[in-house]
């Protein structure tokens, strides 16, 4: 058995489930439908019919050592490759926030599959007001 076959294969995370352009980044950033907590802003946006697609917006200003921003993206695209079925023709942006550099794993990852279902909720993909990006947010 090939490692892209078996029971993990729709778990992955292959380049057509990541936001890869600046133009992709622009287009959640323009219009977004936000949920925020203490550890992450997570900004998302109705796209291209098919999968959901992950971009990662770790800001240095926020979290300073390269070791911790590169924890919270193993832990975002763990999260989102479990979570990815479930949120097909979605765009998501995760951003940190300067606590979760220290938070606990279990915490971050809760925190996330939340803001993922959350979101998910929000955005009807036959409502073309959503498609245009309502605003809502989650009081923090």
């Amino acid at each position: 058995m090939s490692p892209k076959s078996g029971e993990n294969a729709p778990c992955r995370f292959p380049k057509t489930a990541r936001l890869g352009t600046a133009a992709d980044f622009r287009r959640v950033f323009a219009r977004p439908v936000r949920s925020t907590d203490d550890y992450f802003t997570v900004q998302a946006l109705s796209g291209h019919a098919g999968r959901a697609r992950l971009g990662l917006a770790i800001a240095k200003r926020h979290v300073r050592r390269a070791v911790d921003r590169n924890r919270l993206k193993r832990i975002a695209r763990e999260v989102f490759r479990h979570e990815q079925m479930r949120l097909a023709g979605i765009d998501f942006v995760v951003s940190a926030r300067a606590p979760a550099a220290t938070a606990q794993r279990q915490i971050l990852a809760e925190s996330l599959r939340q803001h993922f279902e959350r979101l998910h909720g929000r955005i009807d993909r036959t409502d073309p007001q959503a498609r245009r990006g309502a605003r809502t947010s989650q009081p923090r």
